[in-house]
């Protein structure tokens, strides 16, 4: 009877706790998280099933209560009041408490994209004046919240953050926070009256548009149907076998095309002596390599002193862009994948002779810019003491492989440059939660797909609109100025993103004038953020100040003469630096295209060429990296590329 007794009480406490100690919250919810204000924001988590949940915030005096279903999934919504804070949100559920802490009610933005988004203050990324940008990020009152880098074939109701949740803006919080969306979230801090600012980091290096647009919505496009239907009913596991197949058979064919497979490409006796000449360092397509993917072999020798001989050396290369094989005298020395990891090797000291010593460097590159890049401050040979031989100068360089020649390599199933793929774990769990908006930096690697872009990108902004259900502000980054004017790539991919306001409630900020033409990267993130804050100041929260560069409207043909009007041309058109308008061309019917002679009339650009009688089209800044380009408005904001035709 006695164990009896203790049985019956035993079932009596689990009855009335409702399932003691299971609680459970989406990683978007925690300590020092921020809620969108004046608006109803649902909770939700798990508990057990059949459960009663109770969440009461701080505020207001209300409980709100809701029921589990028979898996213990569970939701509620909350109504949140204006600004302020901070707050607490209990949530019951039995005999089990949670208590969020130092909650705040304010402004919530998603941040999302490719590197450039990604791109933290510190780390590799490294804006200027990092340093001191980061000692003095103190705002308590900004909210960091950085997603883990996931994909998946299915979508996901839960997601992983890195530093266990919202964290308090800090110099210690910052460093490895993405730059932009600082400065967007700082910006907007310091001018809404410190209004509490949350800033949800959802970001990934690389990636492509589509993989960041719901399977639904792509399969309007059908541009995708193929990827699509081999995901659909797969899992990551069942996909990751296939893929082990197809890449082996992949991995065949390429070793049977590679030029140097076998041939001691590597070894300090090999004769090079008929091999080309390439100026390092340097992206290889600023060196004659223009637009070329694939395997290049580059050799250098270097004299090093007796007294360097059988001592251990440093061998620094810099970061190489993608993946890098390196040899020091014939033996692999390093091996590293990554196009933004900085390369330093140790040379063994047994392979260390005086007089000549052969370098060699097997870099493979997928896409995008190749080669080894990073600059002479990190492209060494060094001793223990700091003595240093410098590698910059001339290399000899080979192709053993083109990847044109081949079929493209299948994706592994944890690449995330698949087809919905982020979407599914990185926006999706998302979309039940509140927010202002989103900003947007991404369009580099999909710049070979300019046209596709100009659908692709509209569909990305409706659909995660779609899944929130509603629209949303959304504002994002034109590309930047980069790299040799090799191609019409990356101008093709600017107009796309500038077609792209005609989607109702958007906004674009114009960078062609704060980019690096040797880095992908560039440095000033301040401004980007600045330029991206003053739309949602202006078109979001009404402030009256001019919030973009000038966008062309309109051309007239005047005999010999192109006539371009202009919107937001506050202050009046302008030259950035006082000189005279650069980066306009001009065409007649031969489509040939001369540097043309700009002046600004009222606010309106008048455009001609001694070359041209009968001109029929103007461009400007119609290149990957226009150097001088000098339109802007009266604000000090740049124009952005344009083109009035459509050859």
């Amino acid at each position: 009877m006695k164990h009896l007794k203790f049985f019956c009480i035993a079932l009596l406490f689990a009855a009335c706790s409702g399932g003691a100690g299971v609680l459970e919250l989406s990683p978007v919810f925690g300590d020092n998280m921020v809620l969108q204000q004046q608006s109803t924001v649902p909770i939700w988590g798990k508990a057990a099933p059949k459960a009663n949940v109770d969440v009461t915030p701080s505020w207001g005096g209300n409980t709100y209560g809701t029921k589990t279903d028979a898996n213990g999934n569970w939701k509620t919504a909350v109504p949140t009041p204006e600004a302020g804070g901070p707050y607490t949100i209990i949530i019951r559920s039995g005999l089990t408490k949670d208590t969020l802490k130092n909650v705040m009610l304010g402004e919530v933005w998603i941040c999302s994209g490719q590197s450039n988004m990604e791109m933290p203050l510190a780390g590799w990324g490294r804006v200027q004046n990092f340093e001191q940008e980061i000692a003095a990020a103190n705002y308590p009152n900004i909210r960091l919240l950085q997603l883990d880098k996931q994909c998946n074939v299915k979508p996901q109701e839960n997601f992983t953050v890195q530093g266990g949740g919202w964290q308090v803006c800090s110099p210690a919080a910052i460093a490895n926070f993405s730059s932009t969306a600082y400065f967007f979230g700082r910006d907007l801090h310091q001018s809404l009256g410190d209004v509490p600012i949350g800033l949800i980091n959802t970001s990934w290096g690389g990636t492509v548009a589509e993989a960041w647009t719901s399977a639904g919505s792509l399969a309007a496009m059908h541009d995708f149907d193929e990827a699509l239907t081999l995901q659909k009913g797969q899992t990551n596991e069942s996909l990751e076998a296939l893929y082990r197949t197809q890449n082996e058979e992949w991995n065949q064919q390429l070793q049977a095309a590679d030029a140097s497979t076998g041939k001691g490409w590597e070894a300090a006796d090999f004769g090079d002596a008929d091999w080309k000449t390439m100026k390092l360092p340097a992206l290889w397509e600023e060196r004659g390599l223009s637009n070329f993917d694939g395997i290049v072999w580059f050799r250098t020798t270097i004299d090093v002193p007796q007294s360097w001989a059988g001592k251990e050396l440093t061998l620094a290369l810099g970061e190489i862009d993608d993946n890098d094989i390196t040899y020091f005298n014939g033996t692999q020395v390093g091996a590293t994948d990554g196009y933004n990891i900085p390369r330093q090797y140790t040379v063994p000291a047994e392979l260390v002779k005086a007089g000549k010593n052969l370098v060699a460097v097997r870099v493979t590159d997928g896409g995008g810019g190749g080669g080894l890049w990073a600059g002479q401050n990190n492209f060494y040979v060094q001793l223990a003491d700091n003595q240093k031989i410098t590698l910059a100068g001339n290399w000899k360089y080979n192709i053993a492989l083109d990847l044109k020649s081949l079929a493209p390599q299948p994706v592994s199933p944890s690449h995330p440059n698949r087809p919905s793929v982020l979407y599914n774990a990185m926006i999706h769990p998302l979309v039940q939660f509140p927010i202002k908006g989103a900003i947007w930096y991404q369009g580099e690697s999909n710049s070979s797909r300019a046209e596709q872009y100009r659908t692709l990108f509209p569909l990305l902004i409706n659909d995660w609109r779609k899944q929130w259900g509603y629209d949303f502000p959304f504002y994002f980054v034109q590309l930047a100025n980069y790299k040799a004017n090799a191609s019409e790539n990356w101008p093709a991919l600017r107009e796309a993103q500038l077609q792209t306001l005609s989607v109702p409630n958007t906004g674009m900020a114009v960078t062609i004038d704060i980019g690096d033409a040797k880095d992908i990267h560039p440095k000033n993130k301040q401004e980007v953020g600045k330029r991206l804050a003053l739309w949602a100041k202006a078109k979001t929260y009404e402030q009256e100040l001019p919030y973009s560069g000038p966008l062309y409207s309109s051309y007239k043909v005047e005999g010999s003469k192109i006539r371009l009007s202009f919107t937001h041309t506050d202050g009046g058109l302008k030259s950035s630096n006082g000189k005279a308008l650069k980066g306009f061309i001009i065409a007649g019917n031969d489509k040939k295209f001369y540097e043309a002679d700009a002046k600004i009339v009222g606010n309106e650009v008048v455009v001609s060429s001694p070359k041209v009688a009968h001109p029929i089209s103007v461009r400007y800044a119609w290149t990957d990296n226009p150097e001088g380009a000098n339109l802007s408005n009266g604000a000090g904001l740049p124009a952005s590329p344009l083109r009035t035709d459509d050859f």
